[in-house]
């Protein structure tokens, strides 16, 4: 029937725990059991008490084999199974083959020394095992011990692993937050200098759809100045009404002059501070990266001096072993003070660990911090620069409204020239009847006056020639403000450009920065290891040592033994002889006339 349980239970993926106590099972119940763990995943625990296993050696073999393939299995209660030393040791090659195994209850055996010495032995190849009972088994106080020590051991060793794990976990986790926070940071930053392209694009084409309409507006008025050069030669009135609004603009012009004069010098003076910030800036960042350098330097300095104390425990425990093998009397003593060593330097390597990351924590945090203030300095150095460009709209919407007012106001101008003009045609008429009126009378005065005339002609003549040389200056200047406005944008661009540099290079430093703590980590966890190693190899030697001893135990009780027996030997003899003695003193005719009397 077990047989048939079992094998179903084989395929089986839902069942966890089994408890087969007290069936009576034999050789085919114990090769089912073998199966049985070597094929199913899933059963955690199995109780076998009461069944009287260690009596059907191949069967029991079958079974250990089966745990030995096992590594699923965490619990296993064999009580009261009649195993003997020879059942023990499958148990331990079993034990040395299986990685899963974490309880195992052995109480009320027959295991005896071998068995127990066995057990011990498989101990060293198998770390996982938290728990074994050895109650009720004849086997020494010794070998108890030994094996206490090493469960408590293998507990260390998998607490340690499970926080080592758990930390790990946690800075993998936050290492990848990081990375995350950063990218996206960036991407938003490189969103923003986008956006920032994109409207430095659009106010500069807006502009130089400004500047074409300024052109134009100056090629009109270059228009409406030859149409004035032709009214001028007809009209002597107008023109020294037109020489004094000519300049009347010319004081206006110089005033504007003034004024881009002093834009300009601001510009100037905010564009050397933004420069004296940068240079602040980058001393700041230079002075960070010395502290992280510095920091660096301390952290080699505490792994070197780790590597000098391991060096140092060496040499310890090679003088330890050398101690073990002169004198076997002494062993107890230097073992319990290496043990206290051991506790000791643990203590201070867990202290040392916990240091090592508050400092790996704080220097995240610090790290961090200077990264979030250098993106709050780039998220005020981006607002300032659309300060800067929301500044220069608004110049370039002033400069556009004051042409727009020009334009009017020379439009009103035309308007109140053309209306004179008129009036000084009338009046001229006038004049020029009354001149054929007087023509009779004064023809020298008429010649003198045509002379006066050409004179005047030819005044306003260099007066027209004068404006025109006036406004190619003003299309000049505006020339150079767009060129202006074009050596600004590219000084924009140049400065995102320094931006963008600035921030890989901050991230190169901080990528090196982070594979220099790998290696320090990599090293720290080297060396964990070698004392590891060292330690597992003075229990080693020390659980032979003990071994020793438990022999030598064993051959001093022996020898007591004897001893007591040969007292109780000669004890007996002596009893035998002063029986005999009695007898025969008792037998003789002496004896019989002494009991007469």
């Amino acid at each position: 029937g077990v047989k048939l349980l079992l094998h179903g239970l084989c395929s089986n993926t839902t069942v966890k725990s089994l408890d087969l106590k007290g069936n009576n099972l034999r050789t085919m119940g114990a090769e089912a059991l073998g199966k049985l763990l070597r094929q199913n995943k899933c059963i955690r625990s199995l109780i076998l008490e009461w069944n009287s296993l260690g009596v059907w050696e191949e069967g029991f073999s079958f079974l250990c084999k089966g745990l030995g393939a096992n590594n699923f299995l965490q619990r296993l209660d064999l009580r009261n199974n009649q195993i003997n030393h020879h059942g023990a040791g499958e148990l331990a090659m079993a034990l040395k083959r299986n990685a899963s195994l974490q309880e195992l209850d052995l109480r009320w055996n027959n295991i005896g020394l071998l068995g127990g010495r066995a057990l011990l032995n498989s101990l060293h190849s198998n770390k996982t095992l938290k728990r074994l009972e050895l109650a009720g088994n004849n086997v020494p106080s010794d070998i108890l011990k030994a094996v206490e020590q090493a469960m408590v051991h293998n507990q260390d060793r998998q607490t340690i692993l499970s926080e080592t794990q758990n930390r790990a976990c946690v800075l993998s986790k936050e290492i990848l937050n990081l990375k995350d926070e950063k990218t996206k940071q960036f991407l938003d930053l490189m969103d923003t200098i986008d956006k920032q392209k994109e409207e430095i694009a659009r106010s500069g084409r807006i502009s130089a759809g400004r500047v074409s309409q300024l052109q134009e507006a100056l090629n009109e008025q270059h228009s409406i100045m030859n149409s004035l050069k032709a009214k001028l030669q007809m009209t002597e009135a107008a023109l020294a009404l037109s020489e004094q609004k000519v300049h009347n603009l010319g004081e206006l012009l110089s005033a504007m002059k003034q004024e881009q004069a002093s834009m300009a010098e601001r510009h100037f003076a905010e564009l050397q501070q933004q420069k004296q910030e940068g240079a602040d800036r980058e001393g700041k960042l230079f002075h960070d990266l010395s502290a992280c350098s510095e920091k660096n330097l301390l952290l080699r300095n505490q792994v070197d001096e780790l590597e000098k104390k391991c060096k140092v425990q060496q040499d310890q425990l090679f003088q330890l072993k050398q101690d073990l093998t002169n004198t076997t009397a002494e062993l107890k003593l230097r073992a319990m003070q290496a043990e206290e060593r051991l506790e000791m330097e643990k203590r201070r390597l867990k202290q040392s660990l916990e240091d090592m990351e508050l400092l790996r924590l704080k220097e995240v945090d610090h790290l961090t911090q200077h990264m979030e203030a250098s993106e709050r300095s780039m998220q005020d150095r981006v607002q300032r620069l659309e300060a800067i460009r929301i500044a220069l709209e608004e110049e370039l919407s002033q400069v556009k409204a004051a042409a727009l007012t020009e334009r009017g106001h020379a439009e009103e101008e035309l308007i109140k020239v053309r209306n004179q003009a008129r009036l000084d045609e009338q009046q001229r008429l006038e004049h020029l009847e009354e001149k054929l009126r007087l023509m009779t009378e004064s023809r020298d005065e008429a010649q003198n006056c045509c002379l006066k005339q050409k004179q005047m002609v030819s005044e306003a003549q260099a007066k027209a020639n004068k404006l025109s040389l006036y406004s190619d200056g003003l299309r000049r200047r505006i020339e150079e403000l767009q060129q202006d406005l074009n050596s600004k944008e590219q000084e924009k661009v140049a400065e995102v450009n320094k931006v963008k540099v600035e921030l890989q290079e901050q991230i190169g430093h901080l990528q090196a920065e982070r594979t220099a703590q790998e290696g320090l980590r990599e090293k720290i966890a080297a060396l964990e290891r070698q004392l590891k190693v060292l330690s597992s190899n003075h229990r080693e030697a020390l659980l032979d040592k003990e071994g020793e001893i438990s022999v030598l135990l064993e051959k001093l009780r022996m020898k007591e033994a004897d001893i007591s027996r040969m007292r109780e030997e000669e004890a007996q003899r002596a009893n035998l002889l002063q029986n005999a003695v009695m007898a025969y003193v008792q037998g003789s005719p002496l004896g019989t006339h002494s009991s007469r009397k």
